[in-house]
């Protein structure tokens, strides 16, 4: 499904580390420095030391000849009509968000070169998943190569149709094999059908580090189907199997402040542990009217009362520095 395909549906239904140095620094034209935020629950350390992680975020610029759209992509796709890191950095300041997963935008298919500049821009801020032809008979070359330009990850379509192919599809295996041997993770952008198909694919590679995204997209039609998300939580037996807590503007009830998805979010607490969720905002989306970045973050931060202050520690922050900013 296009991100475009996701958004207009959502749309219908509306109707760290104490090291890591701060983000602020990283912007050549500084905003006017916010009054410090107080800080979320009862820990001594400051949040400048806690040092958030948004584990999920696209970033293109304006349209030109440098960055070009994929062939299955025109214009009118590509809404906003910009979203920088700079852009990005004004929020993250803001929330005391210190380190960004960037996820390569489909609208620019396998070309990663506006993600790959950006991390080369601010390398000790932002990490990559990449999009790659898996088909390609260079992936293990180009899987090494994009490591070393700070790549964590590779995105995959994992809706019912792809991932039933998977069982028969060598280069599909490769890359996970791949993943391991190179210590970087399959992220899946998978709907709740598929989940039976990959809980039995992902058996065959205990070793793979898998990250799902956005609950699986459990809740996107309205309703948290208790059949998907057992589904999902089969997948909690696989130790390297991780799930994003995320896009919260485009699930459930899809309504800040989000308390209808705290069920789904203690369900998953009590199968994975904390220590194999990490949260993330899937901005710009996450930020489009009336959705605000802060409400995202709070929904963990602040509103789910059953995460002890360790466990909110690393949801936030302790996940995703493990899998995608490991050296």
């Amino acid at each position: 499904m296009k991100r475009r395909t996701w958004l207009t549906a959502t749309c219908s239904a509306l109707a760290s580390a104490t090291t890591a140095p701060s983000l602020l620094q990283s912007i050549a034209a500084p905003l006017p420095t916010p009054s410090p935020l107080p800080t979320p629950w009862s820990s001594s350390a400051s949040q400048n030391e806690v040092g958030w992680i948004d584990a999920h975020v696209h970033v293109w610029p304006k349209l030109s000849t440098t960055y070009p759209l994929a062939k299955d992509y025109k214009p009118t796709d590509v809404v906003p009509s910009s979203f920088t890191p700079e852009e990005l950095f004004q929020l993250c300041r803001l929330a005391f968000v210190q380190r960004v997963v960037l996820i390569q935008m489909s609208f620019f298919g396998f070309d990663n070169r506006y993600m790959l500049d950006s991390i080369a821009r601010y390398p000790k801020f932002l990490s990559g998943v990449a999009i790659v032809d898996h088909e390609s008979k260079d992936l293990r070359e180009t899987m090494v190569r994009l490591r070393a330009e700070g790549v964590r990850g590779y995105r995959l379509y994992a809706n019912a149709k792809n991932v039933s192919g998977w069982k028969n599809n060598p280069s599909i295996k490769e890359l996970f094999r791949i993943c391991a041997e190179t210590n970087q993770a399959a992220c899946l952008l998978s709907d709740p059908e598929a989940l039976p198909e990959i809980e039995s694919f992902v058996e065959q590679y205990p070793d793979t580090t898998v990250v799902i995204d956005h609950f699986s997209r459990i809740g996107m039609r309205g309703k948290v189907e208790t059949k998907d998300l057992d589904a999902l939580k089969r997948l909690a037996r696989f130790k390297k199997t991780f799930v994003k807590t995320s896009a919260f503007y485009a699930l459930g009830e899809k309504k800040a402040p989000y308390k209808d998805l705290l069920p789904m979010i203690k369900s998953l607490r009590d199968s994975f542990g904390a220590e194999r969720l990490m949260w993330a905002s899937d901005c710009p989306y996450q930020v489009q009217e009336p959705h605000k970045y802060e409400d995202s973050l709070a929904l963990i931060r602040d509103l789910s009362d059953f995460l002890s202050d360790t466990e909110k520690k690393r949801i936030l922050s302790g996940t995703a520095e493990q899998v995608f900013f490991q050296a």
